[in-house]
């Protein structure tokens, strides 16, 4: 619990396809008191078991356009022939009610958003223990066609060159470690000096000051 206000921040995890990254986000929702995830737009085709609005907003292409010249992304990307886009408004109203915001994007929407957001900014890129282990995983989720998953293991490698932009990285061995490190960097980073908006108020007020 907080004694003063605080401004939100936006938490990026960034991987290569299948690395876990859905799986660590999905986590922290679950137990992480004040932090929403914002639902991407996107022209990819729904997957079994998704649902429009609270997976992702699927649109068609012409759609995402007009959201595009009407400047409603935050950040937008193309992956594997599919458009991706995160709404600013939803981004912009949580982090001023002082909640954070976590992204499942990659290392296109994190430069984007950096480039405008970089104090509201914290990025976390995941990394598999091994380029096997990421094809064995990418695999076993069955999501995709034989083809789709060498598409993706032939990007990992490209993907895997961007961790150096990011402020922290880390290796998933298990879900319950990575969450568990996710989850440190979000209590310190919520703690920085500079997302306390009400500190100096507070502390004047305990040594008299008005």
């Amino acid at each position: 619990m907080n004694d003063f206000e605080r401004r939100g921040l936006m938490l990026i995890l960034s991987s290569p396809s299948g690395a876990g990254k859905t799986s660590i986000v999905n986590t922290l929702l679950k137990t992480e008191q004040k932090l929403k995830t914002s639902i991407s737009v996107t022209t990819r085709p729904k997957r079994p078991g998704e649902v429009d609005g609270v997976d992702y907003y699927f649109v068609s292409v012409d759609e995402f356009e007009r959201r595009l010249e009407n400047n409603e992304f935050l950040e937008h990307a193309e992956v594997f022939g599919n458009l991706y886009g995160t709404p600013n408004q939803f981004v912009s109203d949580t982090l001023g009610n002082g909640e954070d915001v976590v992204f499942d994007i990659d290392w296109q929407g994190t430069q984007q958003i950096s480039q405008t957001s970089r104090d509201d900014l914290v990025t976390v890129f995941i990394l598999p223990p091994s380029l096997s282990e990421l094809e064995n995983r990418l695999r076993g989720r069955n999501q995709d066609t034989a083809e789709v998953v060498a598409r993706r293991m032939s990007e990992a490698t490209y993907e895997l060159s961007h961790w150096p932009e990011y402020n922290y990285v880390m290796v998933n061995h298990t879900l319950e470690e990575s969450v568990s490190n996710v989850r440190a960097i979000l209590i310190a980073e919520r703690l920085r000096r500079r997302r306390q908006i009400g500190l100096a108020s507070f502390v004047n007020h305990m040594r008299g000051i008005k």
